[in-house]
């Protein structure tokens, strides 16, 4: 990571405007809440960009954005330009909902997609069996939420909720479900493991 230049670290081209430096350096540094070595790092090439743009912009290499050269249009502007963020979605909702990048919404998938197929596809599922990949999701969950923000404690109790809530809402649909539509030889535990796991899987994704 030595090597990489502070474009590279925060993961813009040398191109950007300053709008998606800031994107950028705000996004990394939600990704990596609790890392402060990560944090120290994405802040040092942060302000390593800010110098190296304002050298530029002395040279006369770069032009200064009409914002900044006319700060009355900035005033007429920014109520439409900050509208729309404040509409997407209140504090509370932000500060539990994740914003994964694909690799975790892909790794964790397989796992449980994995487990899935499993308890389906296993000789003579037993309960030992389910109980057996049920204990592994339940790990799954609880590694990929605490790698988010380190707070092993929240990962946990979200799990256990998920887990909880999964089995309940399986063994009901189970049984109203499974009557009524051919599922093949699917038992009404096989079906609420597989429902607990995509909720495991909904959880540890898009949930910090």
């Amino acid at each position: 990571m030595s090597d990489q230049n502070p474009y590279e670290k925060l993961g813009v081209s040398e191109d950007a405007s300053f709008d998606e430096i800031q994107e950028a350096r705000n996004r990394q540094l939600e990704r990596h809440i609790g890392d402060a070595k990560t944090l120290e790092l994405i802040e040092v090439a942060y302000d390593a960009i800010l110098m190296d743009r304002l050298r530029m912009r002395q040279e006369g290499k770069i032009k200064v954005p009409e914002r900044i050269r006319f700060p009355e249009l900035r005033v007429q502007l920014s109520p439409k330009e900050n509208s729309a963020p404040r509409e997407q979605s209140p504090p509370w909702l932000q500060r539990v909902m994740d914003k994964p990048a694909p690799t975790d919404i892909l790794l964790p998938g397989a796992w449980y997609l994995g487990l899935s197929a499993v308890g389906i596809f296993a000789q003579s599922p037993g309960d030992q069996v389910l109980q057996l990949i049920l204990i592994v999701g339940t790990g799954i969950s609880i590694y990929f939420l605490q790698r988010k923000e380190g707070k092993f404690g929240r990962a946990i109790l979200l799990t256990l909720v998920g887990l909880i809530v999964g089995l309940i809402l399986g063994g009901l649909l189970a049984g109203f479900l499974l009557p009524q539509i051919n599922f093949g030889q699917l038992s009404n535990e096989q079906f609420s493991t597989i429902l607990t796991f995509t909720l495991l899987w909904l959880i540890s994704s898009f949930l910090r």
